[in-house]
């Protein structure tokens, strides 16, 4: 089993690098399974409809979010689609599922989507209490378990990762846009990497203007961010999961 996780996708480049590249690598790579985080997928904050439908017509299998999940007021005609995750850790009255759990080559595959608490302006549940409820529901009814941690802090993904290790198939994080070099399987098992990375424009400060990026920074005053346009680039890893055992076996970064 191979699965195909793309890290997060920033405005109409990103999309557009999905659309022109995710067929050729799943043949490439034998790719079994898509995970994709579309929270900057419109305009850098968000998702809409049409960005949703036109991910799984390419054979998305689960969406994941974060932070900007509510950009787009759009989402709520869809928010109760089995193939779109919020954060597990959100308020329990927030709409929206917390995990999924899907069938692939005979097997049932859970994809839990966290935010993280550190350097991250959104009123959330504590990510590791939340893992440890999703776990204990999920236990007898997935074979291959992939957590998307959607977090700012490297401290707080590194932690997670040994937190899970030999509880789940895989941790990668997403959210800082800057694809990590420390893809790994840990000492009980759980493949890891920090952040896959973003899909977006090359040239660009995480996907957004560098125009606009800069302003910010040299004069402090408000500047709205836009997403960046240009050549792209599309970052994420490939997690491979032995069919016999269910164990996983490899983690491989992708930079196209």
């Amino acid at each position: 089993m191979k699965i195909l996780a793309i890290g997060d996708l920033v405005g109409e480049v990103g999309v557009k690098k999905v659309k022109a590249c995710l067929s050729s690598l799943k043949e490439k790579e034998n790719i079994d399974f898509t995970i994709v985080n579309a929270e900057n997928s419109a305009d850098g904050m968000g998702i809409t409809e049409k960005i949703f439908n036109e991910l799984l017509n390419l054979g998305v299998n689960t969406i994941t979010m974060g932070n900007h999940t509510w950009g787009k007021k759009d989402i709520f005609k869809f928010i109760g689609n089995k193939h779109l995750l919020v954060p597990a850790n959100y308020n329990r009255n927030v709409p929206g599922n917390r995990y999924g759990i899907y069938e692939c080559k005979g097997k049932r595959i859970a994809v839990v989507n966290l935010i993280g608490r550190v350097d991250v302006n959104i009123l959330s549940e504590n990510p590791f209490m939340a893992i440890d409820d999703v776990l204990q529901k999920i236990k007898n009814e997935a074979d291959i378990i992939i957590v998307d941690f959607h977090a700012e802090a490297t401290a707080e993904k590194i932690a997670m990762g040994y937190y899970l290790d030999g509880r789940v198939n895989a941790v990668f994080g997403t959210h800082t846009h800057v694809q990590t070099a420390d893809e790994q399987i840990l000492e009980k098992g759980t493949a890891y990497i920090t952040d896959i990375g973003m899909t977006g424009a090359k040239k660009s400060v995480i996907g957004m203007n560098v125009d606009a990026s800069i302003k910010r920074f040299t004069t402090t005053l408000p500047e709205r961010y836009k997403a960046a346009e240009g050549e792209a680039i599309l970052n994420g890893c490939i997690i491979e999961i032995n069919d016999d055992n269910c164990r996983s076996i490899n983690i491989t970064r992708v930079r196209l």
